[in-house]
């Protein structure tokens, strides 16, 4: 036992020399629960009674020197700290932050919302993977309906309603009329996916604002005046619109809608082809059997839809060609809208 004690008095000499993280680890060591001086108090019970007077009091010498030895060293540590006001020069200059910025998405989607917001159109919002009948069955699309194979769709499971990542948002408009209270006028942002190969003007995932209004009396002179305050907020007050019959199983009668180029104001340039307009939108009146399946009487009510891409609306905005930059995080592209508001 004394070769252990004077080895431990020779360890607490060394003390001063440990650095301030070790403290804590040497005072457990020697004097925790389990630490080496504790030990030798438990093994102080096996001494002989005539040599427990001296080794008791050489052990009582060792605790106390290896206490007063870490509050030295605390002591120590302590006083050569430097004030925590010292540790910094505020007269340096500060380390350059690089500021982000919002996404061009972000941004023209949040135009488009601020627009229609302005018309009295709420936010409407759904889920993304939805079930087949508020993508399709809801909105006049038969099981075996060719209209189907317009969109190529991500299913996760089949059946008799199977489960699909939804391909518009038109699915938030069936949500809207099967549960808000008539009169309904809302927008529908969010993204949406389809089983399409990735190229300049063609993505699986896109962004989609889809737009509904349903009341009395509701016209398709309502909705061509909707999209051209739309339009003109958003290209410009003296941007003109152009309707074009289409079809859409869910409206009827249905219209693309296009707007004079903003960049060769209608002359024809190589962003429209030489034809002077620009393809924006699909929109229609809301079929009757679309407003019967959500459990609306088509007979005393009427409603339009209307609904656009955000990646097409933002080519268009900033003549972006290709799609694809939305999505590939190229910082050097998404700088060049650091300025957007």
């Amino acid at each position: 036992m004394r070769d252990k004690i004077e080895q431990l008095l020779a360890e607490v000499e060394q003390l001063a020399a440990r650095k301030e993280q070790e403290l804590e680890e040497i005072r457990v060591r020697l004097l925790g629960k389990k630490g080496s001086i504790t030990q030798l108090f438990d093994e102080f019970r096996d001494v002989l009674p005539e040599q427990k007077r001296e080794i008791g009091q050489v052990l009582n010498k060792l605790k106390v020197a290896a206490a007063a030895k870490i509050e030295e060293l605390k002591a120590v540590i302590e006083n050569s700290m430097e004030p925590a006001d010292s540790q910094y020069d505020l007269t340096k200059p500060g380390d350059k932050m690089e500021l982000g910025a919002r996404h061009p998405i972000s941004v023209t989607r949040a135009e488009i919302i601020s627009i229609f917001n302005k018309l009295g159109y709420a936010i409407a919002e759904g889920p993304e993977i939805e079930d087949d009948w508020h993508v399709f069955g809801a909105l006049n699309f038969p099981p075996e309906h060719p209209a189907r194979d317009m969109q190529d769709t991500f299913f996760i499971t089949t059946g008799e309603n199977p489960i699909l990542l939804r391909t518009h948002t038109s699915s938030v408009q069936v949500r809207a009329m099967e549960k808000m209270k008539l009169p309904i006028r809302v927008i529908c942002p969010g993204r949406v996916f389809r089983n399409e190969a990735i190229s300049a003007r063609a993505h699986c995932i896109f962004h989609q604002v889809e737009g509904l209004y349903i009341d009395k009396k509701v016209s398709f002179a309502d909705l061509k005046q909707a999209v051209l305050l739309f339009a003109r907020e958003m290209f410009g007050e003296n941007t003109e619109i152009r309707l074009r019959p289409s079809y859409f199983p869910f409206t009827e009668p249905s219209a693309e809608v296009d707007v004079s180029c903003n960049i060769c104001k209608g002359k024809g340039c190589n962003i429209c082809k030489g034809t002077g307009w620009l393809e924006i939108m699909g929109c229609g009146m809301v079929d009757p059997a679309v407003l019967e399946a959500s459990g609306i009487d088509s007979k005393e009510y009427s409603g339009f839809a209307f609904g656009m891409g955000v990646e097409r609306i933002a080519m268009l905005k900033w003549q972006v060609k290709d799609l694809r930059l939305y999505f590939e995080n190229d910082v050097r592209f998404l700088q060049e809208f650091d300025t957007v508001v």
